[in-house]
């Protein structure tokens, strides 16, 4: 019966509303400690590609020695890999509200590099217009208000400056998708649970992919809170799509 509740709650938080800002906080400091072995075991390590992927998006280059914010940042990954870019030498901020996230990513990149930050997506400790770009790799769907993030995002970027998002999608080709339907909702719920010991946390997961929007969607929304020149591109048959706006 309680881990009847807990899938209900878990469904909930993945439409959205009042549940999930606390579910998925709370989630996510559970599961801290195995978090990292989990994402690059379910994803077969092929997330580590697309983390790169993304981080070309970024055009960092144009910026070596800025400022740049690593959004719904957990364990640090993606920030930890752009400060270990040939050139870079700027400074990244990671941003997360879930503190043992971060604190498990403690170490991946030298102080001066990247900073963790504990703070919400959708009110950001970060001043006006201070920000070089910004990129946020799987998180984007776990906030509790899309378009108000997307816009606070907007709000500390430089203009001209880019934001990126890396994030789950549904491949459209069917037999492809029957395929990742099954992986995502009968594999990755079942091993997620078995090696982190919680077992809705992924559960969760495939039902917040249903209800986050599609590319075109997304895209749109970007444009609405204040970005230009939008694009998308998936990835490896649509399991993944990169999302790319800048700021007017």
């Amino acid at each position: 019966m309680v881990e009847t509740e807990d899938v209900r709650r878990a469904e909930r938080a993945a439409e959205g509303g009042a549940e999930k800002r606390a579910y998925v906080r709370t989630t996510f400091e559970e599961l801290a400690p195995r978090y990292d072995l989990l994402n690059h075991l379910l994803s077969l390590n092929i997330d580590r590609l697309w983390r790169r992927r993304a981080l070309r998006e970024l055009d960092w280059e144009r910026r070596p020695a800025g400022r740049y914010l690593d959004l719904c940042a957990g364990t640090l990954d993606v920030g930890a890999e752009l400060a270990r870019q040939s050139g870079f030498r700027g400074f990244i901020l990671g941003a997360d509200f879930a503190i043992p996230m971060l604190r498990a990513g403690a170490g991946k990149a030298p102080v001066q590099r990247l900073a963790p930050v504990a703070a919400d997506a959708l009110e950001l400790p970060i001043g006006d217009e201070s920000v070089d770009g910004a990129i946020v790799a799987f998180g984007i769907r776990n906030v509790a208000q899309l378009d108000l993030a997307l816009r606070e995002v907007r709000r500390v970027l430089r203009p001209g400056a880019k934001f990126v998002i890396l994030e789950f999608t549904t491949p459209r080709f069917w037999l492809m998708r029957r395929a990742y339907q099954f992986y995502f909702h009968q594999v990755v719920p079942f091993v997620g649970g078995l090696v982190s010991g919680h077992h809705t946390a992924y559960r969760y997961l495939p039902s917040s992919v249903s209800h986050f929007p599609g590319e075109p969607e997304l895209a749109a929304r970007m444009m609405a809170a204040g970005f230009a020149n939008v694009r998308w591109s998936s990835l490896t048959f649509g399991i993944a799509a990169i999302h790319v706006g800048t700021r007017r």
